[in-house]
């Protein structure tokens, strides 16, 4: 599906189950698209748990290119949350079957810092966060503003990520959890890590998205 946003198109993979319990966007991070296999995977789960999801690029192919050459906009968590709040906004106005279903976001490495702002931003419309090996530091002051029930899913061996998470927990005051998961690095390519990341967040958006659990 194209996403319009103004003069600008991005493209995405929406899947709504039917009767679908809740709507989950996968926000990538630095240098990854909706292809990411890592999101995938976990959509998927979700996907079979009775959750719409929608895994989109973040970026336009020129900006792709553009950041390929000098990187200014990976690390932009003002642009990246503000592209979010956009994107969020144009597939609910265009898809009357997720309009009134409880919303969340599972971000990636520095998608998770963009998915919490942008959740901070809109307040209480945004239900949950997910947070796989993310930099949620890079969210910075917003922390202290994030309404959602954050849970941070962290590599037993991605030891700086770990600090910069335990950090990051401090500043949330909302309901929030760190989970780290034992033997995975970075990207969770250990046999069974990603199976977890998978569990964990099909469990915490299962929790605060549908309403019968609520």
């Amino acid at each position: 599906m194209l996403i319009p946003l103004g003069s600008v198109r991005l493209e995405g993979d929406l899947v709504i189950p039917e009767n679908a319990k809740g709507f989950v966007l996968f926000v990538h991070g630095s240098g990854s698209s909706r292809f990411s296999p890592r999101n995938r995977f976990v959509a998927k789960i979700l996907q079979e748990e009775g959750l719409a999801t929608l895994l989109f690029d973040l970026l336009t192919k020129d900006e792709e290119k553009e950041d390929m050459y000098d990187g200014h906009l990976r690390f932009d968590i003002r642009f990246l949350s503000s592209r979010l709040i956009d994107v969020t906004k144009a597939v609910i106005e265009n898809n009357t079957d997720i309009k009134n279903l409880r919303m969340g976001y599972f971000g990636a490495s520095t998608g998770a810092a963009a998915a919490l702002v942008a959740a901070a931003i809109q307040n209480e419309n945004i239900k949950a966060v997910v947070s796989r090996g993310g930099r949620p530091d890079l969210a910075d002051s917003y922390l202290q503003k994030v309404m959602s029930p954050t849970l941070l899913i962290v590599g037993g061996n991605d030891k700086e990520v770990i600090k910069l998470n335990k950090e990051a927990l401090e500043n949330i005051k909302v309901e929030k959890k760190l989970v780290i998961v034992p033997n995975a690095t970075h990207l969770f390519e250990e046999p069974g890590t990603l199976e977890k990341v998978a569990e964990l967040a099909s469990k915490w958006f299962l929790k605060y998205l549908h309403s019968s659990n609520l």
